[in-house]
């Protein structure tokens, strides 16, 4: 056996050992409720406000508290285009932060198109993300990923022939 060969392994072998922990908690995302993304932490309260309005929590569970802000967030920044992103940042600054349902409701049945093709996507994307949650599928609607059961070890009655 080549003992140079062997030490190099050994001590290759154990500098991974000793950083992996720093791998690991670099991996993870200390704050769950932290989502990093194009939004600044004001856009964000919008975001999270609009949330709060169009779906508040009442007896049943809200979409602010299913984290619907950070999908939206998340599904602007991935999936749409630049300037639908800033059409969305330019509608949420000229609210200057006042939400109410009459507003939202004025701003969903603007003239202008800008203002209503905006509101209408924030709308339908949180109500997309609300009734697309984990919590909302299994229980509210009782979805089940695999519907049906499998019983293995059943005997069947058996004819004669």
């Amino acid at each position: 056996m080549n003992r140079r060969s062997a030490i190099k392994d050994l001590l290759v072998a154990s500098g991974g050992w000793i950083t992996l922990p720093l791998w690991m908690t670099a991996c993870r995302i200390a704050d769950k409720d932290a989502h990093f993304s194009s939004f600044s932490p004001a856009e964000q309260a919008s975001l999270a406000a609009f949330v709060d309005i169009l779906i508040p929590a009442g007896p049943a569970i809200g979409a602010l508290s299913l984290g619907v802000d950070k999908f939206l967030q998340k599904v602007l920044d991935d999936c749409y285009e630049k300037p639908v992103v800033d059409n969305v940042k330019k509608q949420l600054a000229a609210l200057g932060g006042k939400y109410s349902p009459e507003i939202l409701q004025q701003a969903l049945h603007s003239p202008d198109a800008a203002v209503k093709d905006c509101f209408v996507l924030l709308k339908n994307e949180t109500i997309r993300g609300f009734s697309t949650s984990q919590q909302v599928m299994e229980g509210y609607l009782h979805y089940k990923v695999a519907p049906g059961n499998y019983y293995g070890c059943v005997t069947l009655p058996t004819t004669k022939l």
